[in-house]
């Protein structure tokens, strides 16, 4: 058989060793991971939890080398792991072993605060507590980012909702994937037990409303008002979570609101609209959407946004009319005339209600210079997209970015000196 020779020519050539060369290099770029589960058996006898977190390798050699743990012994006991682990007060580091290996502790779930009202409690009919509570936090040494996920058991016949998405029908397992995460752990509210829950995409986000059954949470009322508003924050903001967990429980649970990421709790009789005019839940929703927090002396900001924001969905959507947001306005007024500082430690009551002032004050600043072309919407999307605390320099640079010019508003004011 005569044999046959193929001669490339130079640019056949040229062609296929740049093709050899981009699959070489997406190889050697391939990201290294390695698995991270979490593990919560909840046991309402003892009003605890069985937890664990296990570390596998994964691929390019990625793993999880070292460990530093955030396990107060007011909650934590029963520290056990495979590998090095070493206890040193409230701090524990874990050394996996090579191999991989698992970390078992057990977690107290109840837990009161200083007025004496619960933010986290587990009785024999349903629990309501953060992931970020009974699963200890950490800082992390490793090669490569984590590809988590957390699994949540309870006695027969529980439920379980928590504000990441399930990966499968047949148990409560769910994927706790965050891109800008190196490493993925279970954060926000979560709510397990007899429970009824009422779920629905508003706005592209599925919204999932939850609470212990036949205590009379009004789920459907809460739906119907996040039909209306919801949308008016991503308009605001640009950007919504892609599944919000809302909770809600009776006395003696703490009686307002709390937010985490794309999650919060609202006490069962907290109204949605106060008599003020002000809304607890568009507030708390607005801290778990933007995730914005203030530096040292800047926590004003963040809970001024939280609450102007409130106001401004439910104007924004028609929930209230010009004159009843004008006296809104009036009232936080009269209640924070005897304000004359925003910058201290903690924002709260009187403070924040004079922080809506002053960014309501700023907002319209924009609206006036830019002939309502801007607003105060684009100061707040570049302060989401910083993505770190907010200092009052932080603010005031964004605000004369949108402004084009050092803010007349926030220059010079004595509320920020």
């Amino acid at each position: 058989m005569k044999r046959t020779t193929m001669t490339l020519s130079n640019g056949v050539k040229k062609l296929l060793c740049a093709a050899l060369l981009a699959c070489v290099g997406s190889i050697a770029s391939a990201k290294s991971s390695y698995q991270a589960r979490f593990d919560l058996a909840l046991n309402p006898a003892k009003q605890n939890a069985a937890g664990s977190l296990r570390i596998t390798p994964g691929n390019n050699k990625g793993m999880a080398t070292q460990l530093d743990l955030r396990m107060p012994k007011s909650r934590y006991s029963g520290i056990a792991g495979d590998g090095m682990v070493q206890i040193k007060g409230d701090r524990v580091m874990w050394q996996p072993p090579a191999a991989g290996g698992v970390l078992r502790y057990t977690v107290l779930i109840n837990n009161v605060r200083s007025n004496g009202a619960f933010d986290a409690q587990i009785n024999n009919k349903w629990a309501i507590f953060r992931g970020d509570k009974v699963f200890p936090k950490a800082k992390v040494k490793a090669r490569g980012s984590s590809v988590s996920q957390m699994v949540v058991t309870g006695p027969r016949g529980w439920h379980i909702n928590s504000g990441f998405a399930r990966v499968n029908e047949t148990e409560f397992r769910f994927d706790l994937s965050d891109p800008k995460r190196r490493f993925d752990s279970p954060k926000g509210w979560m709510i397990a037990g007899e429970i009824a829950n009422r779920a629905e995409v508003i706005a592209g986000t599925k919204v999932v409303i939850a609470g212990p059954e036949g205590l009379g949470m009004r789920r459907q009322d809460m739906l119907a008002f996040l039909n209306f508003t919801l949308p008016e924050l991503k308009r605001a903001f640009g950007t919504m979570p892609k599944q919000i967990l809302i909770v809600s429980g009776p006395d003696p649970m703490w009686r307002g609101g709390l937010s985490a990421p794309n999650s919060l709790y609202l006490h069962m009789d907290r109204p949605m609209i106060s008599e003020n005019g002000t809304s607890t839940l568009l507030h708390e929703l607005t801290h778990s959407i933007t995730r914005l927090r203030g530096a040292d002396g800047a926590d004003w900001i963040a809970e001024g946004l939280a609450e102007f924001y409130g106001l401004e969905a439910l104007n924004r959507a028609g929930g209230m009319t010009q004159v009843r947001y004008n006296d809104t306005i009036d009232g936080l007024k009269r209640w924070s005339k005897a304000v004359k500082k925003l910058t201290v430690a903690r924002s709260s009551g009187e403070v924040t209600a004079r922080a809506v002032l002053l960014i309501h004050d700023v907002d319209r600043e924009i609206r006036s210079a830019t002939k309502d072309k801007r607003s105060l919407d684009e100061v707040t999307r570049l302060l989401i997209a910083d993505g770190n605390k907010i200092s009052n320099k932080e603010f005031q640079s964004a605000v004369q970015k949108v402004l084009g010019r050092p803010s007349k508003v926030l220059s010079n004011n004595p509320l920020l000196q």
